[in-house]
């Protein structure tokens, strides 16, 4: 039923929302349902059904008053909108890669047959995007700056030639255990199309993977990364930019978290909160139709390809998965060197 209404109203399909930080991700989604339920609940309905009925009435004949009765129309009562309430009182809207209270960005939902998508993307690993600020000088105990401080640290002997080094350190262990977990073949052909085609990545769960890593800022003590990865949360890339500080020599807290790109979806397509409405919406899921279909049918097209994997590189692949669960980032980084 869900289904068939949102076929009917033209809400079937993924779009994309800006989540702004402060504010937590189901109520980003419970806000969208509710007024998408407001308004369409507010469009013009369709005619009240009417049923026919005889009803007795009393007329003059030769003997006085005689009862008869007379063909009447009346609306169903039943189906009255002051009987049965409003016709929209549920969407079923669902949810993609969440973003924690304190992050922003792109946030993408589904409705009706989207929901379904959401399950192909999360089952195609597609990358994210972030961009993500540092502050060198301090360390607090959950790594943002709104954190208890526990640390101060001096930070005039950090470059961006030095940070530049440690991001490159990252990025090249990271792209080895995405290697490892890829269950690829380096030396085969199909390799060598999925590394042209960008679509290297593992088809199954696994720790957090950075595939690229690049400052885009650097004012100490402020800096700005660009951070692609998989399988991430927030909290992790916080720790991230901890852990550069570390290997600096010195401290560093996160002082924002910013997802620019959800898979197909990127900070152009996210609604503002002033569009959050049904015109708007209904544009959205109808512009990013073609682009989802086709990136799922490319990215499951390279699952298909990379199926074929060998046994022995998948009990490698899981011994390997296993020793380095709850590895934090420079501990994955000194074993992959």
């Amino acid at each position: 039923m869900a289904a068939r209404r949102a076929a009917r109203t033209g809400l079937n399909g993924l779009f994309a929302v800006y989540k702004p930080p402060g504010v937590a991700s189901i109520r980003v989604r419970d806000t969208v349902e509710t007024l998408l339920l407001k308004e369409l609940n507010s469009l013009e309905q369709p005619a009240v059904q009417q049923q026919v009925r005889f009803l007795p009435t009393t007329v003059e004949g030769n003997a006085g008053k005689e009862l008869t009765l007379t063909v009447t129309q009346l609306p169903v009562l039943a189906a009255h909108p002051l009987v049965r309430g409003p016709e929209f009182t549920h969407l079923k809207i669902g949810a993609g890669h969440r973003l924690d209270t304190k992050s922003s960005g792109v946030f993408v939902l589904g409705v009706g047959h989207g929901n379904k998508l959401l399950t192909d993307m999360y089952n195609a690993h597609l990358t994210r995007a972030y961009t993500v600020r540092g502050l060198f000088g301090k360390a607090t105990d959950d790594f943002s700056d709104t954190g208890r401080l526990i640390e101060k640290t001096t930070f005039d002997h950090v470059t961006r030639d030095k940070l530049e080094r440690i991001l490159a350190v990252i990025q090249g262990t990271n792209h080895k255990a995405l290697l490892m977990y890829s269950n690829i073949d380096l030396k085969t052909q199909e390799a060598y199309e999925l590394a042209v085609e960008g679509l290297i990545r593992p088809m199954e769960k696994t720790p957090p993977l950075i595939t690229a890593i690049r400052c885009l800022q650097f004012a100490p003590p402020e800096f700005q990364l660009e951070i692609q990865c998989l399988h991430e949360t927030q909290q992790y890339l916080r720790k991230i930019v901890h852990e550069i500080g570390l290997e600096l020599k010195s401290t560093c807290v996160c002082t924002q978290v910013r997802r620019i790109r959800d898979g197909f979806f990127t900070l152009d397509n996210a609604l503002l909160r002033t569009h959050w409405n049904l015109q708007n919406i209904r544009n959205s899921i109808q512009d990013s139709k073609s682009k989802v279909k086709v990136g799922l049918q490319r990215s499951l097209s390279c699952q298909a390809r990379s199926g074929k994997r060998h046994t022995d590189m998948d009990q490698v692949a899981e011994s390997k998965l296993h020793s380095t669960e709850g590895m934090s980032a420079s501990d994955l980084t000194h074993k992959m060197r």
